[in-house]
């Protein structure tokens, strides 16, 4: 059965597109058939998959609208083994276009419904805001994974996007539940973080994931090199994390 997960967080800045690349490679990389879903402007997660997104004709803005299939719009990421529907500028505008769509928060979810069965995952990676564009994705996916940053403000916002997930549960998507948190950028040196995480797994239990991604220096080069960071560099600390980030993944999708 096809998985189809949102990286989601309300807050900026706290790795969502490089964990949806790095988790993309490294199932990938463990025999998994995965599409990675670009629903950011930005188009970080497109560029940081060797995706040149200004160059690219049909993305997923024409999909949303209705103006092209998945399948039309889906490019190789060579370099990293998955399929991408990359993203650029044009998305910023689908937001005032969708208005006057019928059910607009589900234009991604019926996309979906002619390629599923070709992937083991899909992975979508949402804007740092609830927008149209994030609402569209938690209403196509099964489960959100969470990536924060073990500090004060984090636990602030993560309350938030709980209650949001809830909401969507409620009213829009019953199948929608927190796969987990993934702790990010971690420094075991600083006392808040380490603090910040024990809170975490008192308070979210085994919803925390046992893998940690550090603070690394190659994951943040690596897109500039147009790869994921476990392409990039396999042995840094980080690429091996998201390694066994991917592992994890996969055991834990086998009991869902």
């Amino acid at each position: 059965m096809t998985r189809i997960f949102c990286v989601a967080n309300q807050k900026g800045g706290v790795g969502k597109t490089t964990t949806t690349v790095n988790l993309a490679a490294s199932l990938a990389g463990q025999q998994q058939r995965v599409l990675l879903i670009d629903l950011d402007p930005q188009g970080n997660a497109t560029m940081g998959s060797g995706i040149d997104k200004a160059a690219c004709e049909t993305t997923i803005y024409q999909v949303l609208l209705g103006l092209a299939k998945i399948s039309e719009a889906r490019v190789r990421a060579e370099g990293a083994g998955y399929d991408v529907v990359p993203a650029n500028r044009e998305l910023a505008g689908a937001e005032v276009e969708l208005v006057g769509i019928e059910q607009r928060e589900r234009q991604l979810k019926r996309a979906l419904v002619d390629i599923t069965a070709e992937y083991d995952f899909i992975l979508i990676d949402c804007p740092p805001a609830l927008s149209l564009l994030t609402l569209n994705g938690l209403c196509a996916a099964h489960g959100v994974i969470i990536p924060m940053q073990c500090e004060y403000f984090a636990l602030e916002g993560l309350s938030d996007l709980v209650n949001t997930i809830k909401q969507v549960h409620a009213n829009l998507n019953r199948d929608l539940k927190v796969i987990g948190l993934l702790r990010v950028m971690f420094d075991p040196r600083i006392t808040l973080q380490q603090q910040v995480s024990d809170q975490l797994k008192d308070h979210f239990g085994d919803k925390v994931f046992d893998a940690v991604i550090p603070r690394n220096v190659r994951l943040a080069e690596a897109p500039s090199y147009g790869l994921p960071g476990v392409v990039f560099d396999r042995a840094s600390r980080g690429a091996q994390a998201y390694i066994q980030f991917g592992a994890e993944m996969i055991a834990r999708v086998e009991k869902l």
